[in-house]
């Protein structure tokens, strides 16, 4: 949980970072790119290939090309179709997404997750509804996509893990293999669909990348699937949606952008009572799936 917590927290203040001084001005599939490059250059020099299973590599660099590679594709292609605020909206449902692939790789069906994070998404809604547009089914289908591949990634990880029964000194030194993964998703993407007119001009927009490239994609998407192995489907589902409110905080406080406090606090009660309610529902029923 302190994983998911903190890289919530990370990911909080890149999301800001991004629409500050990134959107619009850099193409998005260089900025991908570029992130997952320097993300890999952290990673792939601690490769140890020797001491790894076979199938647990293939496993990491599928699980990287789904939860960084395919989910921003989608992503960014759903740009096209939704306005902001929808792109906002309809990223709610990653976290039954997380339930219910972790019931079906459980083969089993477990209501404690499902509920709970149904009320996180209701959370978020109050949060981020401001209604729809008439044409956005294609972008929603397309963004549906991105978030069953984050989520996908995410519990795909942890049963990796688990399956494997890897230490967290494994974890670093077979990580590397979730940005070839992406790697291998993302450069066709860019060479296809990328805009080479809008490379990054300036200090700024590299100094962003960097940071972004580094820290948000490499240590976040580290920690975050670290953190995933230690909770249960619930909290996991959760705290994908955590990222909303905490968002729309830091932008309210290091920016001053306008946001509807009242709607934020209430939002954020729904999601902290959407961890409540999954704590108590294992400390009746007992837990839910645990993995690492």
């Amino acid at each position: 949980m302190p994983y998911l917590i903190a890289v919530t927290l990370l990911w909080a203040v890149s999301f800001s970072l991004i629409g500050e001084y990134l959107a619009g001005q850099v193409d998005s599939y260089f900025a991908v790119l570029t992130r997952v490059v320097l993300a890999g250059l952290l990673f792939v020099p601690l490769l140890r290939p020797s001491r790894l299973p076979a199938g647990l590599m293939v496993g990491i660099a599928v699980v990287g090309a789904l939860q960084f590679g395919l989910t921003y594709i989608g992503l960014y292609l759903s740009f096209e179709y939704l306005s902001v605020p929808e792109v906002l909206l309809f990223t709610i449902f990653t976290p039954l997404y997380v339930a219910l692939i972790d019931n079906g790789l459980h083969r089993r069906f477990c209501l404690a997750p499902l509920v709970s994070t149904l009320v996180a998404v209701i959370g978020a809604a109050i949060i981020r509804y401001d209604g729809v547009s008439d044409s956005f089914i294609r972008g929603f289908l397309i963004l549906q996509l991105a978030n069953l591949a984050f989520a996908a990634g995410q519990v795909g990880y942890a049963h990796l893990m688990r399956h494997y029964r890897q230490s967290a000194a494994a974890a670093r030194h077979s990580f590397g293999f979730f940005f070839i993964g992406a790697f291998l998703m993302v450069l066709p993407a860019f060479l296809l669909l990328g805009n080479t007119g809008k490379l990054p001009q300036t200090t700024l927009h590299w100094g962003v990348l960097t940071w972004l490239g580094l820290v948000a994609s490499g240590l976040g998407f580290f920690f975050w699937n670290r953190g995933a192995t230690q909770v249960d489907a619930g909290v996991l589902g959760i705290m994908n949606n955590a990222l909303i409110p905490a968002g729309l905080l830091v932008n309210l406080l290091i920016w001053n952008r306008d946001a509807d406090v009242v709607r934020l606090l209430i939002g954020g009660s729904v999601i902290l009572g959407a961890i409540w309610l999954n704590a108590a529902w294992s400390r009746r029923f007992g837990p839910t799936s645990k993995w690492a």
